[in-house]
């Protein structure tokens, strides 16, 4: 978790940045459409890793996916122990009553 929250504050500290600098600003300038593209092709790249993918490609494929979740939560406003709230929430419930309490 050290690792997640210190990346949470590195991309809110880069956030506002120039965007000819970080690669952070450039997608917050670029608004959440652009934000939440660019995590869908890293779901589907983390994807076609976990199928046909070595384990290191898979680790950075998940690593890439997990930079920019994050980018899209923080441009959003949640954090990250907002997310892990609600996983500790989830503990302990089976995934099927999980998903059945959500109706």
């Amino acid at each position: 978790m050290d690792t997640l929250s210190s990346l949470e504050r590195t991309i809110a500290a880069r956030r506002g940045a120039d965007p000819d600098q970080s690669y952070v600003a450039q997608l917050n300038a670029r608004g959440l459409p652009v934000m939440a593209r660019k995590l869908g092709e890293e779901a589907v790249e983390t994807l076609i890793a976990a199928l046909s993918g070595s384990r290191e490609e898979l680790v950075g494929e998940a690593a890439d996916l997990l930079f920019h979740l994050t980018v899209l939560l923080n441009a959003k406003e949640v954090a990250i122990a907002d997310v892990m709230a609600e996983l500790d929430r989830r503990e302990g419930l089976s995934g099927l009553e999980e998903k059945a309490a959500r109706h």
